[in-house]
């Protein structure tokens, strides 16, 4: 299946909707944060960004915060998967995909290496 074709503005969208993720995650003290670009690499999504919680309750609060910041901003999330347990949390907002670890089950998964190929995105800096 033929990937679409991207125009700047889509892109300019997208990169900042993913600092909008990234910036609700480290609020809520997420560690490890990476950011993926997946383009040439999926159709699922753009951009992949995987992050850990030290406990599954602190997993939650990254998701609730991601939610919570980018429902303000007028991006709904298409689907969320594995709330209620918390070992690992997945946001999917098109183009972005957020997976939020409880660390042991990161380590175990190790989507890092599954996606070893895609280029690492550039995290906002401290504001």
């Amino acid at each position: 299946m033929p990937r679409k074709t991207h125009h700047r503005q889509e892109d300019a969208a997208n990169i900042k909707k993913l600092g909008s993720c990234i910036t609700a995650a480290l609020k809520k003290k997420a560690f490890d944060v990476i950011a993926l670009d997946v383009r040439t690499f999926t159709s699922v999504a753009d951009y992949f960004v995987i992050c850990s919680g030290s406990s599954n309750r602190q997993t939650q609060a990254i998701a609730e915060s991601i939610e919570l910041d980018l429902k303000k901003q007028g991006f709904r999330a298409l689907g969320i998967e594995g709330f209620t347990h918390g070992s690992w949390i997945l946001l999917d907002y098109g183009d972005i995909v957020m997976h939020v670890f409880y660390q042991p089950v990161r380590d175990f998964y190790g989507l890092e290496r599954l996606w070893a190929d895609a280029p690492k995105v550039a995290l906002p800096g401290p504001e």
